[in-house]
C-alpha cells in the first residue's frame, strides 16, 4: 500500500460518514499488510472470514459479502474498472461510473489483473474488482519506494479517487441484490 492508496480509502470512508448517506450494508475499509509478500493480509482475512482457496470450503460470511473494490495502481487518477472476468457486472459498473465520465472514468475492461489484494476475494469466487488507474511514477520514482511520501500525492486525483471509491461503496451497500458472481472455482488439487 502506498501513501496515495490509505489517503483515498480514508477520504472514502470520511466522505461517507459525513454525508451521513445512509448506508443498507455495512462498508468496511481495509488497509493491508504483506501484499508485495504474496498477498499475506488479504489471503489470511479472506480464510478466516469467507473460505480457504485451496479445499473452498466457504464460511457464512462468503454467502453476505457484496463486492471488495480495490484502489491499489499508484496515485493517478481512476479510469475505469477491471471486471475479472465477470461480465455480468459491467452494466452496473458502467451505470456507476456515468457521472464520472467527464473525469475519464470511461473504460471496462472483462479481463482481470492480478498481483493485488482484491485477487484474494477473486480467487474464492466473490466479486472483486481493481480500479484502473493512470500509472504516474508507478515503477520508476516514487511507488514501491523510499521516495513515496505525501509530497508525491496528485491532491486532484486523490480527491476524485475517493469520491468514486466512496460512491461505488455506497451503491454497492444500497443494492437490492448483492452483486453478480463468477461460478464458484474448483477446489485445488493437493500436492505432495
Amino acid at each position: 500500500m502506498t501513501v496515495a492508496h490509505d489517503r483515498v480509502v480514508m477520504e472514502a470512508m470520511r466522505i461517507l460518514r459525513a454525508t451521513r448517506v445512509p448506508l443498507r450494508r455495512t462498508v468496511r475499509a481495509a488497509l493491508w499488510a504483506g501484499e508485495e509478500q504474496g498477498l499475506m493480509g488479504s489471503t489470511a482475512y479472506v480464510a478466516a472470514q469467507f473460505g480457504e482457496r485451496a479445499s473452498m470450503e466457504l464460511k457464512p460470511g462468503h454467502a453476505t459479502l457484496s463486492v471488495y473494490f480495490n484502489h491499489d495502481n499508484g496515485a493517478g487518477a481512476i479510469r475505469g474498472v477491471y471486471l475479472q472476468g465477470n461480465d455480468a457486472v459491467r452494466p452496473i459498473v458502467r451505470q456507476w461510473m456515468t457521472p464520472f465520465e467527464g473525469w475519464g472514468v470511461k473504460t471496462t475492461t472483462i479481463r482481470p489483473t492480478g498481483d493485488t489484494d482484491h485477487a484474494s476475494f477473486d480467487a474464492v469466487g466473490l466479486p472483486a474488482f481493481q480500479f484502473i488507474q493512470d500509472r504516474l511514477e508507478y515503477f520508476t520514482t516514487s511507488h514501491h519506494s523510499s521516495m513515496d511520501l505525501y509530497e508525491r500525492i496528485q491532491p486532484d486525483d486523490v480527491k476524485r479517487n475517493a469520491v468514486i471509491l466512496a460512491t461505488f461503496a455506497y451503491m454497492a451497500a444500497n443494492r437490492d441484490e448483492l452483486l453478480p458472481r463468477k461460478p464458484l472455482p474448483k477446489p485445488r488439487a493437493a500436492t505432495r
